[in-house]
């Protein structure tokens, strides 16, 4: 595990397949400093690229309407700024290496860290699609950038790394990179696991370095002690309605969200891949209409319903608190014309744009539980939860993770209606495994009897 040319191997008469003869190796415990190291560098430059998008959206979005003499941001806007991103993002794809980073409609599966030659090409698609207004999330990059950095680190010039520990140093810089945005190292940590397929004897002697480097690096985030830290884009959110214990009303509900779940989510994962195909034929041109499609499905709903565009664009990672806090401003009405048209702006960017698939899915759950709540036997919170829960798995294929989302995020009241997304969850995924096409998303676990 050690880092030098000399001392590639384990201590003499370790057992390589044997997590406990790993760990007492010197080479392990220069992992995890390694580790530690890396984490606060890396975190501190996940940090900054989130900081650089939000700062990019609010300059486009707003800022830039107002220096050019409009009184405010007109309802047109996206339109330009969406042409533009697919114009930029097409252009990384088809000529810049690595075409981009992780294609989305792949759902969350690891590929491993990009190269050095890839770094810009992803880095310029995701602050693209991210910064304009595509409904697309930022982890996806994040977990690129992140791992591609740090091998950048570790692989340095007349420095002879064994692929292995390559591999782990690059999975392990992800966790810092993502952890801070999911709330929680914890849910990075399952999130990467279950996404990257990691199990066997040796998962834990793995998962050690990037919890540490996921704990050590959100100080970054966080601060510690008289020091504040940079601030935080944690996805948790606070003001969440009270939760009652379930019931079997709500149980009844639960089966009926996953089975909505299931519908929708196949729906948008075969709509997206059918016009990937047409995208990749002329991917610039093809990409900037994606781009208008989007902007175009923004503008309606703005139109219809008199609120901000910006609950269409972007992937609603900073959207759901709102919508949960201000529900009671949204007719039935308003939030299924807001699941539409954000649905159909999340099948273009997948099948065009560079980003992350997970907070989009969060958001269309959520919208979707909420406009359910309405119902008799659904409270807002529960519907809230298990929309969310849902939507996630059918769209990403990782149960796990789709559950810890749902419920961590919102606190004590989200494991009181952890029963209630377990149900929709476990429901979403066998429907979704069976009626979803196949290639898209995370795979399925194989069971060997």
């Amino acid at each position: 595990m050690r880092l030098s040319a000399d001392h590639r191997s384990p201590a003499p008469g370790a057992d390589p397949s044997d997590p406990a003869a790993l760990v007492r190796t010197f080479g392990y415990l220069e992992l995890l400093a390694l580790a530690a190291v890396l984490g606060v560098l890396i975190s501190a430059a996940a940090y900054g690229f989130l900081a650089l998008v939000s700062r990019l959206q609010s300059a486009t979005y707003t800022d830039l309407p107002k220096a050019l003499g409009f009184q405010g941001t007109p309802p047109w806007w996206p339109l330009p700024l969406l042409g533009v991103a697919g114009l930029l993002v097409g252009a990384a794809v088809r000529h810049l290496p690595g075409t981009g980073g992780h294609e989305p409609t792949a759902g969350l599966a690891t590929t491993g860290a990009p190269s050095a030659i890839e770094l810009p090409g992803v880095f310029l698609a995701a602050l693209a699609t991210l910064g304009l207004g595509a409904v697309l999330g930022p982890e996806a990059p994040l977990i690129a950038l992140g791992g591609g950095l740090a091998v950048l680190a570790v692989k340095r010039p007349g420095r002879d790394v064994a692929p292995p520990v390559v591999a782990v140093v690059g999975a392990t810089e992800s966790f810092a990179a993502v952890s801070t945005l999911l709330g929680s190292p914890l849910l990075g940590a399952f999130l990467l696991m279950e996404a990257s397929g990691l199990g066997g004897p040796m998962m834990g002697a793995v998962l050690v370095p990037g919890l540490l480097a996921a704990g050590i690096g959100s100080l970054v985030f966080l601060g510690l002690g008289s020091w504040t830290g940079l601030g935080t884009y944690s996805l948790t959110l606070t003001d969440v309605p009270h939760a009652d214990r379930p019931d079997l009303p709500g149980f009844g509900w639960a089966l009926v969200i996953g089975v909505a779940a299931a519908l929708l989510g196949a729906g948008i994962r075969r709509l997206a891949l059918l016009l990937r195909a047409r995208v990749e034929r002329r991917t610039v041109p093809a990409t900037v209409v994606m781009g208008l499609v989007v902007a175009g499905c923004a503008i309606a709903y703005a139109e219809a319903t008199g609120k901000g565009a910006a609950e269409v664009l972007y992937s609603g990672q900073s959207a759901i608190g709102p919508l949960l806090a201000g529900h009671a401003g949204y007719s039935v009405g308003a939030l299924g014309l807001l699941v539409a048209c954000k649905g159909l702006a999340y099948c273009t960017s997948l099948s065009a744009f560079r980003g992350g698939p997970v907070f989009p899915a969060m958001f269309l759950g959520a919208a979707g539980g909420t406009a359910l709540s309405h119902l008799a036997g659904l409270p807002l919170t529960a519907a809230f939860a298990t929309g969310i829960g849902a939507m996630c798995v059918a769209l990403l294929r990782l149960p796990m993770t789709s559950v810890l989302l749902a419920t961590l995020l919102l606190g004590a009241d989200g494991l009181t209606v952890m029963p209630l997304v377990i149900v929709s969850v476990v429901v979403a995924y066998v429907l979704t495994l069976r009626i979803g096409p196949s290639g898209a998303g995370a795979s399925a676990p194989v069971v060997r009897g």
